[in-house]
């Protein structure tokens, strides 16, 4: 396993870990109140809804990344690994900025197309080394 691909599956784990941390911070900033919004413009559903999908995600990409790491040295798997960081990255970002989750933009588009191209080409490629 190369550098590249440890260092973006410690920043996967970190970004995972921050969007949590968010979650408890807007829950702390709520106080007594809602703690369960249902309003898709409520910033902690926002935040609770990024720290969500990037935990759908973000495990299986790592368990990818290392199984291709495992089974080949090649620099796709690097490239892939750089790819699945920026792409949830990107969908982080777009969420978290979002002013409600009613409506979609181009991040948040952008880092779904992404996850799932780069969720399937790591799967392809775990087969394709074997």
């Amino acid at each position: 396993m190369t550098t590249v691909t440890i260092v973006c599956i410690a920043l996967l784990g970190v970004l995972l870990f921050l969007l949590g941390a968010n979650v408890s911070r807007n829950r702390a900033i709520r106080g007594a109140g809602n703690q369960a919004p249902t309003d898709p413009a409520d910033k902690l559903l926002i935040a609770i809804r990024a720290h969500g999908n990037a935990a759908e995600y973000i495990p299986t990409m790592i368990v990818l990344l290392l199984v291709c790491s495992a089974l080949s040295d090649s620099w796709l798997v690097d490239a892939l690994a750089v790819a699945s960081l920026v792409v949830r990255t990107v969908h982080a970002v777009g969420m978290l900025t979002a002013k409600t989750l009613a409506a979609h933009g181009p991040l948040r588009d952008i880092g779904a197309m992404g996850t799932y191209a780069v969720g399937v080409t790591l799967g392809i490629t775990a087969i394709a080394t074997i």
